[in-house]
């Protein structure tokens, strides 16, 4: 048998597959298809303090190597999400990983504390892409500074582990992980969408109605692993990693180069069972290279 087991701040999943956030919603909507107890995680969509319509539609556009999305994170507040999402998830052996988003830094803060009583939560993604409306609409996750500043604020508030999930739209992320380090985050996760612009040209209009969204997919593959490689040697904090990930070899780049645990997500859209084909090629991968422990992986490209 192949030992499949990872840990993150102290956290063990029994496999390093998880789900991204935003595309699997709070694991209800996939139930039917995946059998959620094989997954080392459900993460979440987007929770906030209060709920959020979203942007206005259109909001997705398919393009070449993926998608482009611009929901706006539309969610229903932490009030519902505990009173309806987290009971569910209570007949699954999987973990529970919440995604965190908020406009300030007190947002984000206020979700956090609702959260931390909840036994079924085991750790916190805090979404650092949102704009800070307090700083004229930078995103928390390009500066530096507002990543370790709200890193060390939500930590002071948190009783889960947190893992800070980094933006790509910056000049170079490691200088966002060493912040989020220093801010005391437990650990990474990456990367989120880039910003992308898809035209309409028989109709001369923007394809979304917000003209840019977050493109992910196949087309972002090699920028993420490139991300999670140079990140890993910048930080000594686990890295959950994500971007295009559409089968057990995308998944496997990611944890050569780094990645402690990976996250499927545009591929769920096309193929509900991705998560459970990536777990079970990485598992026939193991037996094939006799590999008796996953963590030997880990990092291990030369």
């Amino acid at each position: 048998m192949c030992n499949m087991k990872v840990s993150i701040a102290g956290t063990e999943f029994k496999n390093p597959v998880m789900t991204a956030s935003g595309t699997f919603g709070s694991g209800i909507e996939y139930s039917d298809f995946v059998d959620l107890s094989r997954l080392g995680a459900v993460v979440t969509k987007g929770v906030a303090n209060v709920p959020w319509p979203g942007n206005p539609t259109p909001r997705i556009a398919e393009i070449r190597g993926g998608m482009m999305n611009a929901i706006g994170l539309q969610n229903p507040g932490a009030d519902t999400f505990c009173e309806r999402d987290l009971p569910f998830l209570e007949q699954y052996d999987t973990k529970v990983i919440v995604n965190v988003c908020g406009r300030t830094t007190e947002d984000y803060c206020e979700v956090v504390e609702r959260l931390a009583e909840e036994a079924r939560v085991d750790m916190l993604e805090i979404n650092i892409s949102c704009p800070n409306v307090k700083h004229g609409g930078i995103a928390f996750g390009q500066s530096p500074r507002a990543v370790e500043e709200i890193t060390r604020e939500v930590k002071r508030h948190a009783k889960q582990p947190v893992i800070m999930k980094l933006s790509p739209n910056v000049t170079d992320i490691t200088e966002m992980a060493r912040a989020a380090q220093e801010g005391g985050a437990d650990a990474l996760s990456m990367i989120n969408t880039l910003t992308g612009m898809k035209i309409d040209v028989e109709r001369a209009t923007f394809a979304i109605a917000n003209k840019t969204g977050g493109v992910s997919g196949p087309a972002v593959h090699p920028i993420a692993v490139r991300m999670v490689y140079e990140t890993a040697q910048a930080v000594s904090i686990p890295i959950i990693g994500m971007g295009g990930i559409a089968s057990a070899e995308d998944a496997l780049e990611f944890i050569l180069a780094g990645a402690t645990a990976v996250a499927v997500g545009t591929a769920n859209f096309r193929n509900p069972l991705t998560t459970i084909e990536v777990i079970d090629g990485i598992e026939d991968y193991m037996k094939r290279h006799h590999v008796e422990n996953l963590t030997e992986l880990i990092g291990a490209v030369h």
